[in-house]
């Protein structure tokens, strides 16, 4: 590429609150590596739920209901103190973006120079810096992530691919997939498993259908019946529509494993459809977080309730090499330029689309 310019077009989030919060700048100053970083030309990055959480506020204790009741215009200022994922009070204005393909363009002291060139995805759920070894720092949260042309990141965070796939396509896969990845992985997910995946038109749901294909699961994907032919060839072995009753189609344990990220009022069902020993699995609550449970259910059936936030950094190893070895495909949908993330962030709160929306910053020079 040309000379590294002075400023950049980037998004700030200015606070927490509505669309009117998105500032799209084109005078911010190009962040600078420091000791054990890099500085990564952002190719793409993809729209995620914790965009609009962290904008909206959605982490806070005081907010009770589904994600995308406050997407559009945000809630009170209860929000301020503890909306991010960290549960404290974010430094804004901050570039979010949680997930980036780019590639490296400079890179700070210690870092070989020989890593200039290099095409990476970078991890979102990051440990590079965190306090303890189950802390995680969140792109585009905690640090400054990939709606800009450029981002800086710890050189131990950005992985090295090799791939014929463009920018775009590689980022649909950092955020949803290092998600999915994780729940399969920390829920045991094996050869044979029955297990049911919730939200599966989204990006980690879409996800979570190939990554258990690949364990050899037997899958049943829930989705509005309007995206299902968006879903085949993904590997799911029944699809079923989201307002299907779930215990009334499959009875009670009818599953090992349950995937779910999207909680809400029949969020029950999903523990009585468990198998005795059966493991539930969460890394969401699109539907709403606040949800009823009837612990003889839990006990009585010897269920294992798990959540999923820290990202052991085996996932993402294993991401890379999934990808690199054509095991997974990417699912794009639509692509906009950066300066239309209120358009994009519209469409994925009005779940136009199945699979990934995918932010392109202008190029450089």
């Amino acid at each position: 590429m040309s000379e590294i310019p002075q400023t950049m077009h980037a998004v700030h989030l200015l606070g927490h609150g509505g669309f009117d919060k998105l500032a799209y700048r084109t005078d911010v100053p190009v962040p600078r590596p420091g000791p054990n970083e890099v500085l990564i030309n952002v190719g793409a990055a993809g729209i995620n739920n914790t965009d609009i959480n962290t904008r909206i506020g959605w982490y806070s204790k005081s907010v009770t209901s589904a994600t995308n009741a406050g997407g559009s215009d945000g809630y009170d200022d209860s929000v301020t103190d503890d909306g991010s994922w960290s549960g404290e009070e974010l430094p804004f204005p901050i570039i979010q973006g949680a997930d980036v393909a780019g590639t490296i363009v400079a890179v700070g002291e210690s870092v070989d120079a020989e890593r200039i060139g290099e095409r990476v995805l970078v991890r979102t759920m990051q440990t590079a810096g965190a306090q303890t070894p189950t802390d995680c720092i969140t792109l585009g949260s905690e640090r400054n992530g990939g709606f800009a042309q450029f981002c800086v990141i710890d050189d131990s965070e950005a992985f090295a691919i090799s791939t014929d796939l463009t920018d775009v396509e590689l980022a649909s896969f950092p955020c949803a997939y290092s998600t999915a990845e994780t729940m399969l992985h920390k829920v045991d997910l094996a050869e044979g498993d029955r297990v049911l995946i919730t939200g599966a038109s989204g990006g980690v749901g879409s996800a979570a259908i190939q990554l258990a294909k690949r364990r050899g699961a037997s899958i049943v994907a829930v989705a509005s019946k309007a995206k299902w032919p968006d879903l085949e060839g993904l590997g799911a072995d029944q699809l079923v529509d989201r307002d299907t009753d779930l215990l009334a189609e499959f009875g009670e344990d009818s599953f090992d494993v349950v995937i779910d990220v999207v909680a809400g009022p029949s969020w029950p069902s999903l523990l009585e459809i468990l198998r005795k020993q059966g493991r539930y699995m969460t890394a969401g609550a699109i539907a709403g977080p606040i949800v009823p449970l009837d612990v003889r259910t839990l006990y009585l059936k010897d269920l294992t309730l798990l959540g999923s936030t820290h990202q052991p950094v085996v996932t993402f190893e294993n991401l890379v090499r999934y990808i690199e070895d054509g095991e997974i495909v990417p699912v794009v949908s639509q692509t906009y330029p950066l300066d239309k993330i209120v358009d994009a962030q519209q469409d994925f709160l009005d779940k136009r689309y199945a699979g990934k929306l995918v932010l392109v910053p202008p190029a450089i020079g």
